[in-house]
């Protein structure tokens, strides 16, 4: 797709625009570029109630810029796709109770995650629970908008991307890890993050800064020193900010989430040489090493961090609210990609971002072809263009490798509809198989689709 600035009207359409929290996020970043101020935004959920909230919200930002924007809104989803130019889908199929099935099934087996959403049962369920849904947008988009550009932002994100792109779709899947990881990093060191250069590399949650300068200065020598003297095992930091779930923003001080407690990460990096981009609490799901037992897990985690509680108590109606008093003060990006791969593509002024996309021709030429791997991507008229990162370290392409088997195997159940695939999927994840016997791994597997069957697609569907 290749648009001309001065012609263009991009069409923008946002799925699962009813989430009070982060589509609105979005929407203000779509507004803060000026190319964009005169697009035609169509919002689409199923939940008419959430959609006109989140509609009223963006017409009276609009109105207070005095921006040239049509908000349409829409529950009819080949309405929301008819000639779209970019699709960004922010939408989890099922909910917060769907989302309870995921984290509370797998507990009473000893697998404890604090999010569940990109590896182990609770990212293969939350995938398969929503291809369906995925499915039918694809469809859809063959017939209506064949040339869109897709920019996912569904957990779990390389299962998601996979799945859509296989699909026939031109997906890119954002996250937020690398933006708040190398500013994490820049604000432990003391370094304005405008100075700073990095080079990462890897899967999404599981990317690894593989260059971090400030000008001539390799700065992992230092990284290492203060991260090793600051975060040991057993130590608990205090005066810690509160973290809301939401990460879309800056963050300005070490939390609960990020920056605060992290054992986890700064012994992966002790251990294998590198750091990786996703949050100590998230990183320890990933692995084997730290989630054994409730005291292994307090020694490297002394705060709890639980994103299905923090979802369960969200007060999203006043989320929205703060978010339009304070997008109607400064209409200033977020530090999320999705705006600017929108204005790069329609405006032809060029960008880098770090986006998910099949190992298509060895991206990572260490990493497997059907995985889909995370690495910086330039962004201009002709679209988004991954850039070839050679090998990974030895070590971190093994570490990869290891959540790769889950997501590549969970993608196959869903494109084939095997549903051994899924008991597959489960039984590599690591953390899962350094705590359940294949016994038990089936058994919970078993419940897990007993609890998801109204939502997946038939062939997984356990037969009663």
């Amino acid at each position: 797709m290749i648009m001309t600035t001065s012609t263009a009207t991009p069409r923008i359409t946002i799925i699962g625009a009813g989430g009070f929290v982060f589509p609105f996020r979005l929407i203000g970043d779509l507004l803060s570029f000026p190319a964009l101020r005169g697009a035609r935004l169509c919002l689409m959920d199923i939940d008419a109630d959430r959609l006109d909230r989140v509609a009223g919200a963006a017409r009276d930002l609009v109105a207070h810029h005095g921006f040239d924007v049509d908000v349409a809104r829409t529950t009819d989803r080949r309405e929301a796709l008819d000639g779209a130019d970019f699709v960004i889908i922010t939408f989890q199929v099922g909910g917060v109770e769907a989302y309870r099935h995921d984290v509370e099934i797998p507990r009473r087996y000893g697998v404890d995650q604090t999010v569940g959403d990109t590896v182990g049962p609770g990212g293969v369920f939350r995938f398969l629970r929503s291809v369906p849904a995925y499915a039918a947008i694809a469809a859809d988009a063959r017939e209506l908008c064949p040339d869109a550009q897709f920019i996912n932002y569904a957990n779990p994100m390389a299962m998601a991307t996979a799945y859509l792109n296989a699909q026939g779709l031109r997906t890119v899947g954002l996250c937020h890890s690398v933006q708040g990881t190398t500013r994490m990093l820049a604000r432990t060191l003391g370094v304005p993050y405008e100075e700073v250069t990095y080079r990462c590399a890897g899967i999404n949650h599981q990317a690894w800064i593989l260059e971090y300068r400030r000008g001539a200065e390799d700065l992992y020598p230092r990284l290492r020193e203060t991260m090793l003297a600051k975060h040991l095992p057993g130590r608990a930091a205090e005066g810690l900010a509160v973290d809301d779930g939401d990460h879309s923003g800056a963050a300005e001080e070490a939390s609960t989430y990020e920056g605060g407690n992290e054992q986890v990460r700064t012994t992966i990096m002790d251990s294998f040489g590198y750091f990786q981009t996703e949050s100590s609490h998230h990183a320890s799901e990933y692995l084997p090493y730290f989630r054994k037992n409730p005291d292994l897990v307090l020694s490297y985690i002394p705060q709890r961090w639980d994103y299905y509680e923090i979802c369960a108590a969200h007060d999203e109606p006043g989320d929205i609210d703060e978010q339009l008093a304070r997008l109607k003060d400064d209409l200033a990006p977020s530090v999320e990609y999705g705006a600017s791969i929108v204005n790069s593509m329609v405006t032809g002024v060029p960008s880098v971002v770090y986006g998910n996309v099949p190992n298509a021709g060895a991206l990572i030429a260490n990493l497997p072809a059907d995985a889909c791997v995370e690495v910086p991507c330039l962004v201009d008229a002709g679209g988004v263009q991954p850039t070839a990162q050679g090998e990974l370290p030895p070590q971190l392409a093994a570490l990869n490798r290891t959540n790769i088997n889950t997501q590549t195997l969970a993608v196959k159940a869903a494109l084939t509809g095997d549903v051994e695939h899924v008991h597959h999927a489960v039984a590599l994840d690591p953390l899962t198989s350094a705590q359940c016997t294949l016994t038990q791994i089936r058994a919970m597997t078993d419940e897990l689709l007993e609890a998801h069957a109204a939502s997946l697609q038939p062939e997984l569907r356990p037969a009663n």
